[in-house]
């Protein structure tokens, strides 16, 4: 695989465990998913030693291939968001990865993810590399799993997707590492910012802020739908409609 250079990782957690993650929640999480999954399958990645789930759809003749990131704490089926993505995108041709990111206990303060972040950008690479060689892989991610999708692409070199949704992206940062705006003005690639026209007040408040990182990125493009807030409870026909139709742009 391709090695990938984090300087922030090295100055600002050296003294961090190589997995900070919950694994035990990642396995609990593993088993709900198995029971109530309905599209696709599960499969396994592993990042740095540490194995951790995917779930996949494999559509005929993909039009090329997604990995969806999720929010703080939850997991690659998740109801909101991340299954009508997943299984939405598959639909309309679209191969989709949906993987785990790191979790944390239930209990703990955002300020805390900061010490999981150096495993994000592993685990983003490991799903790119799944779909190496069989054409172009776009990153699709949600809330914190957005922030962590900004920083590794900011400071990937080279960076393994061809394109970038951002769905939520806040401008509340709670460590430096979770600055969406801050890590916007590093990424080149085409980016679409999806957000919900009822959504976190830190989300709304940062779109002008959001847009203006990325003022010289012509590949940029900011969306609000309408009516939906940050989970697009009741819009999820909008959030794929929406995110289908910039990837199929994309394609050619």
């Amino acid at each position: 695989m391709t090695v990938r250079v984090f300087l922030a990782v090295a100055v600002l957690f050296a003294a961090v465990a190589a997995h900070a993650t919950d694994s035990g929640k990642e396995q609990r999480w593993a088993a709900q998913v198995e029971a109530n999954l309905f599209e696709g399958e599960m499969v396994w990645l592993e990042a740095e030693g540490h194995r951790f789930l995917g779930v996949l759809i494999e559509a005929d003749e993909p039009r090329g291939y997604v990995v969806i990131a999720h929010g703080t704490g939850v997991h690659p089926d998740w109801a909101q968001v991340i299954n009508p993505l997943r299984v939405g995108l598959a639909e309309r041709g679209w191969t989709t990865l949906s993987i785990q990111m790191p979790v944390l206990a239930n209990e703990v303060p955002p300020a805390e993810y900061q010490d999981v972040f150096p495993e994000a950008p592993p685990r983003l690479d490991a799903a790119a590399a799944w779909f190496e060689g069989n054409g172009p892989t776009y990153l699709v991610a949600h809330s914190l799993g957005a922030a962590m999708s900004t920083w590794y692409l900011a400071n990937a070199d080279p960076v393994a997707y061809a394109g970038f949704v951002g769905i939520g992206m806040s401008g509340d940062a709670a460590f430096a590492q979770s600055d969406n705006v801050q890590s916007l003005r590093d990424i080149a690639l085409p980016v679409l910012d999806l957000y919900g026209e009822n959504d976190f007040e830190s989300v709304l408040s940062s779109a002008d802020a959001r847009a203006a990182a990325q003022s010289d990125n012509d590949g940029y493009r900011q969306q609000m739908v309408p009516g939906a807030n940050h989970f697009f409870d009741g819009h999820d026909e909008a959030l794929v409609e929406a995110v289908g139709a910039w990837l199929a742009e994309r394609a050619q």
